[in-house]
């Protein structure tokens, strides 16, 4: 993608070219020092929270290469260098080269938005340089409430920068339905095996929310699917009965971040309560807890259920956050242009407002650093010239910009 020279509009706060020093903070010590809301809880195994920042650390340039864009939740980065972004009301855009937002694309289907939920997520078919199969998640109005569905279409571009979705299906739909607006997801990962990982939220209110624990439930889990939203036959639960066999891993909270790292292993960052945002590498059949164990509390202050933290049937979180990060949107750096962060997860923080650098030794967390944009990053991308891509946000459904990150 060639640098725009768009300016923000109004904004100071994200004025395009503002380099960020890396090392406003010091190097050795916590990325994060405000106080935890949970001071009694304790991480099950060192380097658990609150890792030290790595000594060497970029300072990274930000750039507005797209504004005055709708309200977006997630881009993906078509073989051209185009992007094809999501705005959470229900539409999609190609954004050129230039920054510049084509019309709306024709045949998206009708989404229900409002709250938390609206068009969400939206990923390439591994095959899609022929077949031109898209693949996004929205929430979607049925009998007897709403949920996540998960629906298929060949995007065919036109020559004014738009286009149109043909062949649009629904192919998977979270049941059951609840009538709600709250913790929908969802983030998409393709597989390398062509396999569909579905990431979605357990809806959030008192009664729902026990469901992440319930295999006859869609509530709280990942799904791992074909591309015509069929279970795989060697999916954990698909000879159990009563269990939906889509079902891949369960007992998550809200999950809006998941990507592969570099052995195309899925990796996913869900939103915790009051405290408690957690990293975890979902393995087949295995419980990540919710809402029976946690860290963090509630919003009201009180502990969540008995406070438990950890139990031998479920899994610790490789690492959490208390106070949240708020993660949405999620990608592995393996390019060169920043080559402090090669090996990296780019996580996008709404209340961090900033990305945060989470480097890996092996399945641990060695380093955490904070790149601050004094703004709610909705999605992460990493584009084919080795740059980073933040998409931003405004609380309450303002528009977003898309930021690139390089090395200064």
């Amino acid at each position: 993608m060639k640098r725009s020279s768009l300016l923000l509009t109004g904004s100071a706060l994200l004025a395009a070219l503002v380099a960020v020093s890396a090392h406003a903070q010091t190097a050795g010590r916590p990325a994060e020092t405000k106080r935890p809301n949970a001071p009694n809880q304790q991480p099950a195994f060192a380097g658990q929270t609150r890792a030290p920042q790595p000594d060497r650390m970029p300072r990274i340039t930000q750039e507005v290469v797209a504004d005055d864009l709708p309200h977006l939740w997630a881009m993906e980065f078509l073989p051209d260098g185009r992007m094809l972004v999501t705005a959470k009301r229900g539409a999609m855009h190609i954004i050129s080269e230039k920054g510049e937002a084509g019309p709306a694309i024709k045949g998206v289907p009708k989404v229900l938005s409002g709250g938390q939920g609206g068009l969400l997520d939206v990923a390439l078919a591994p095959d899609y340089a022929s077949s031109g199969l898209i693949f996004f998640s929205f929430s979607e109005e049925r009998q007897g409430g709403n949920g996540t569905s998960v629906a298929s279409a060949r995007l065919v571009p036109d020559d004014n920068g738009g286009g149109r979705l043909e062949n649009v299906n629904v192919i998977f739909r979270q049941m059951p339905s609840y009538d709600g607006n709250k913790h929908f997801g969802s983030r998409l990962v393709f597989g390398p095996s062509g396999e569909l990982y579905v990431t979605v939220g357990e809806r959030s209110d008192p009664e729902p929310r026990v469901q992440a624990q319930d295999l006859s439930s869609g509530l709280g889990k990942v799904f791992r699917i074909d591309m015509n939203g069929k279970a795989l036959p060697d999916n954990p639960f698909v000879d159990q009965g009563g269990a939906q066999p889509e079902i891949w891993s369960l007992g998550h909270r809200n999950l809006q971040s998941a990507t592969l790292d570099g052995q195309g292993r899925l990796w996913t960052v869900e939103h915790g309560p009051r405290g408690g945002d957690e990293l975890n590498r979902p393995e087949a059949g295995k419980n990540y807890g919710w809402p029976e164990v946690t860290y963090g509390i509630e919003y009201s202050g009180s502990p969540v259920g008995k406070g438990i933290t950890a139990t031998a049937e479920t899994e610790q979180p490789v690492y959490y956050w208390d106070p949240v990060i708020a993660p949405s949107g999620m990608a592995w750096y393996d390019a060169d242009a920043i080559p402090e962060w090669k090996g990296s997860f780019l996580i996008g923080g709404l209340v961090a407002q900033g990305v945060v650098v989470v480097h890996m030794d092996g399945d641990k967390v060695a380093h955490e650093e904070r790149v601050p944009l004094q703004a709610r990053i909705r999605d992460v991308k990493v584009g084919p010239d080795g740059a980073v891509y933040a998409v931003t946000e405004q609380r309450g459904g303002g528009g977003s910009a898309i930021l690139r990150l390089t090395r200064t």
